[in-house]
């Protein structure tokens, strides 16, 4: 008998309260609204994707964001969908990004190439964090450009905003100079490798060791030749795999700094979704997903980051950017122009 009511007791511990029910109701129709205009927006840049190959769904919808917010008024109901998309979403995306990657390919790289990866990342953080501080910027601010710069883009940039929880002005700031830099870099990287005489091989490994976006490395890797968009895809996603680290460093640094006040919350050692990333590293490099089920899932990982860029972008204001004075934009042009170098060094190097 008391083991039935201890069952009893545990099912009802289980199951959600009467009284829990109208609040998650409540808290589903509030996000109801935002998630609706991203899963539009999404639809509308996979399917633009589809007749514009070269062009990726995720630029679309970060420019679609920031196009429709800065000519249209969005209603208030729609920011809890949008951030959730923007923080949730995004980082069930970065995850599922990991079944992309095979430790493999990324160790046929060769040891040189790998060295220039980690150096790349390395150097292009502790470069742009000090010319940011020489110019008077804010640490988050530094970091966020730095990430987002030397690591892969706007997922870089929502990352780390997870873990160190930047001010909203300076994660829409980093995302719209990625954007910015990162597109301007397409059509650079090939006219600059051709002028350099690289043959395609190494305007492939300098196109994914310097451009930020994955997106945006496809792109370029694209306009240089087959032979660049192979080795360019695997080199930007090495850099991507940096990622885990990097994210481990910083919640570990902010852990220490909130030390033993229990009013400070403190970040998990290691995030969730970086565990969840290298978990989804683990199953691709093991070999045991079908094809099938790895064509679906990039399916739903490219769905996910694009309506995580879409809320992104539309958070990007004129306005806000406008406020924030040129000393971003100087960072932005110094840190691609020093990631854009070390890469091209390193290339020299090696190839």
């Amino acid at each position: 008998m008391s083991s039935q009511l201890r069952e009893s007791k545990s099912e009802e511990q289980r199951a959600p309260s009467p009284a829990a029910l109208p609040r998650l109701h409540s808290a589903t129709a509030t996000l109801l609204p935002g998630l609706a205009l991203c899963a539009v927006a999404t639809a509308i840049a996979m399917g633009v994707g589809r007749f514009l190959p070269t062009v990726s769904p995720l630029l679309i919808a970060i420019v679609l964001g920031a196009v429709l917010s800065n000519v249209v008024h969005l209603p208030e109901r729609l920011r809890p969908g949008l951030q959730f998309s923007a923080k949730k979403l995004l980082r069930v995306g970065i995850a599922l990004l990991g079944l992309q990657l095979m430790l493999s390919d990324i160790l046929g790289l060769g040891w040189g190439v790998i060295v220039v990866v980690v150096s790349i990342v390395c150097l292009g953080i502790v470069g742009t964090m000090f010319a940011g501080k020489v110019l008077g910027l804010s640490w988050t601010q530094r970091l966020l450009i730095a990430c987002g710069f030397s690591i892969c883009g706007a997922a870089a940039v929502a990352a780390v905003d997870g873990v160190v929880d930047a001010d909203e002005e300076e994660v829409i700031t980093a995302v719209a100079l990625v954007v910015i830099f990162g597109t301007l870099m397409i059509p650079a990287i090939p006219l600059l490798s051709r002028a350099l005489g690289l043959s395609d091989t190494d305007a492939g490994l300098w196109a994914g060791g310097s451009i930020h976006e994955v997106a945006q490395v496809v792109a370029a890797g694209g306009a240089i030749g087959g032979a660049a968009l192979g080795v360019a895809a695997v080199v930007k996603l090495a850099r991507v795999l940096m990622l885990a680290p990097v994210m481990a460093v910083l919640s570990v640094r902010q852990r220490k700094l909130a030390g033993t006040d229990a009013d400070v919350k403190r970040p998990p050692l290691v995030p969730l979704f970086v565990l969840a990333f290298l978990a989804c590293v683990g199953l691709r490099s093991s070999g045991v997903l079908p094809s099938a089920l790895l064509a679906e899932a990039k399916i739903v990982q490219t769905a996910l980051l694009t309506a995580a860029m879409f809320a992104l972008g539309a958070g990007v204001q004129i306005a806000t950017i406008k406020k924030v004075g040129a000393r971003p934009f100087v960072l932005a042009g110094i840190s691609t122009v020093w990631v854009a170098s070390i890469a091209l060094v390193g290339v020299l190097l090696v190839g």
